[in-house]
């Protein structure tokens, strides 16, 4: 089987891979880039466990192909800190304890970040809305949503 030849950028990195034509981008992070804090969860685009940005948009890497990220500006989990500096979202999940398992928090993570950089003033609705896609077997999401919450009315504070 031919593998397939892909220029992309991953976390602002200039990155080249070989990737299988049935590769799923999610396995391409994981498998060949050793970036393993995307997690799978389904494998069927549900959980949003497997949440990243592709182009600005955010994407289930379990239903896009590898291959189909060739010439595309990725942002993984990995990429959300800045060098050992945590994000604010990643910082407030921590200090509102908006997490357990881990599975599903990189998604959560990815997808909240994308809300704030598109809407930096959301409603309740509107986060639970935007988070509707990522599932989570072990919180009640109360407090995901009100770090996402906090985190923006922080933001907003600082700019």
């Amino acid at each position: 089987m031919s593998r397939i030849h892909v220029t992309t950028k991953v976390n602002g990195d200039e990155t080249e891979f070989l990737c299988d034509a049935e590769a799923t981008l999610l396995d391409v992070l994981r498998d060949e880039l050793g970036l393993t804090g995307t997690k799978e969860g389904c494998g069927t685009g549900d959980c949003g466990a497997c949440s990243v940005t592709v182009d600005g948009r955010l994407v289930c890497s379990c239903l896009m192909l590898g291959a189909e990220a060739e010439g595309c500006e990725i942002t993984t989990i990995e990429g959300m800190a800045a060098g050992e500096v945590l994000h604010p979202l990643q910082k407030k999940f921590i200090e509102m304890a908006a997490l357990q398992c881990g599975i599903c928090t990189p998604g959560i993570l990815v997808a909240a970040k994308s809300l704030l950089e598109r809407n930096p003033d959301p409603s309740e609705e509107e986060v639970r809305y935007w988070l509707a896609g990522n599932l989570c077997r072990c919180t009640g999401y109360d407090k995901i949503i009100r770090a996402v919450m906090e985190t923006a009315a922080d933001m907003r504070r600082a700019s």
